[in-house]
């Protein structure tokens, strides 16, 4: 099949609607014009009222998403329509994710330095109703996190996704995907079997930019 057009997309990205983000939704989408982003996905945590907000603003341009925090780790819904709360168990939250219609992915899956680290077996679990594993993120502190999320997709036969990971402006576009264009859930299904990365890493210190923009939500909810 021949492909009219190409897009290049970035697929993980935050706003303030995140505890741990200051960007407001309508600069997201302004940089990423900027920077040649075609499309982008917004993945607020535990939220969706960020990419709602950005989608009012360029509707061709957002992809709602939500980055959910589960029992066990971190998943990521594409083309979402409701938001799920946090802290339901993965299969629950994939149950939900079904039932919108949405893409599902695994968000930084061996990343063993986070809060929200995936525990041995439950994504041998849980792969068979994966759309997609994250198998780089930018923000990983070490290449081996991202090249064991990139084997486990491999074998399990299923499409890489990557993504900045994106709590600032500065950071959009670190880790995108070219792919053919798409319009749907299942159009972007089909593309990820197609789609090109174009990555690096982010340096370590940008996990700063996150604990100041928590730190200062903070400071202002207490009257500072």
């Amino acid at each position: 099949m021949e492909y009219a057009a190409y897009v290049r997309v970035e697929l993980h990205t935050h706003t303030r609607y995140s505890r741990d983000s200051l960007v407001r939704p309508e600069d997201l989408v302004r940089r990423c014009k900027e920077l040649g982003i075609d499309r982008v996905a917004i993945t607020d945590h535990n939220q969706i009222e960020g990419a709602l907000a950005a989608q009012a603003l360029a509707p061709e341009h957002v992809i709602v998403g939500e980055e959910i925090q589960t029992t066990e780790g971190e998943l990521i819904g594409y083309y979402m329509k409701e938001r799920i709360p946090e802290g339901l168990s993965p299969m629950a939250v994939i149950e939900q994710l079904q039932a919108q219609g949405a893409v599902i992915s695994a968000a930084h899956p061996f990343d063993t330095l986070r809060s929200a680290a995936w525990q041995p077996g439950t994504l041998e679990a849980i792969a068979t109703h994966l759309d997609a594993v994250e198998v780089f993120n930018a923000r990983c502190l070490r290449p081996s996190f991202n090249q064991e999320a990139d084997a486990f997709a491999r074998a399990k036969g299923l499409p890489g996704t990557v993504g900045s990971d994106a709590h600032s402006l500065w950071e959009l576009g670190r880790a995108t995907m070219v792919m053919p264009e798409f319009d749907d859930p299942a159009g972007f299904r089909a593309a990820l079997r197609l789609a090109q990365a174009e990555v690096s890493l982010s340096p370590f210190w940008v996990h700063f930019i996150s604990r100041w923009a928590v730190f200062r939500k903070k400071l202002c909810s207490n009257g500072g």
